[in-house]
């Protein structure tokens, strides 16, 4: 199994969502480069490897309101859905599952990922991940991909990772996504480290007739 449920559900269970690394307190370059898609607000957007980010809620208060979370981890959710159950406004679908081996049931507008692709060591797992994504988008649909930086780290949560430039990531998607905007940003974790990704915003290469 490409993601592993038990390890994921531990880590969720051990710390709080703002002590693990990845936390964002504001996710600006996620948000900006969605907005950058110009989709329509109603449009679907979906979240891979979501976690207990606060994405979410940075969608839902600026208006969209079809939003999906995917993660492999069920314990992941517990945060957002406390944090959400007030809304009234906007529907949020929590989907718990490997993305390598998950089978879309509806088509999205956007596709989000930040620092789940980067733990696919394996080809053949990345294949799966292409073929989920492929499945998953619009014709006119966008993705936006983030993994550590070629000069980011080697591991992350006790796991190895594998590092990206934008060119890297645009030859990884190449058939299915075509680049269109590429920025790089130093994140700092909650321990003070200093984590570097690139992001990568895509549209869907249009399909053949």
């Amino acid at each position: 199994m490409a993601q592993n449920s038990d390890h994921w559900n531990d880590v969720y269970k051990q710390r709080a969502p703002t002590a693990v690394s990845w936390f964002q307190a504001d996710a600006q370059a996620s948000l900006e480069l969605i907005a950058a898609t110009r989709a329509r607000l109603d449009g679907p957007v979906i979240d891979i490897g979501a976690g207990s980010s606060l994405l979410v809620d940075g969608l839902l208060a600026r208006g969209y309101c079809d939003v999906t979370l995917l993660d492999v981890a069920e314990s992941a959710f517990l945060e957002p859905k406390r944090r959400l159950a007030g809304r009234t406004t906007g529907v949020v679908q929590y989907i718990v599952s490997d993305v390598t081996r998950w089978k879309p049931e509806r088509k999205y507008a956007v596709w989000h990922d930040r620092a789940a692709f980067h733990f696919l060591a394996k080809e053949h797992e990345r294949a799966a991940y292409r073929t989920a994504l492929a499945s998953a988008l619009e014709p006119d649909a966008h993705a936006i991909i983030a993994t550590f930086a070629i000069d980011g780290p080697e591991r992350c949560s006790g796991l190895p990772v594998q590092r990206y430039s934008a060119d890297l990531l645009a030859k990884e998607f190449s058939g299915i996504l075509e680049p269109v905007e590429e920025r790089s940003e130093l994140h700092v974790t909650p321990k003070g480290s200093k984590q570097s990704f690139v992001f990568v915003r895509f549209r869907r290469v249009p399909l053949r007739a």
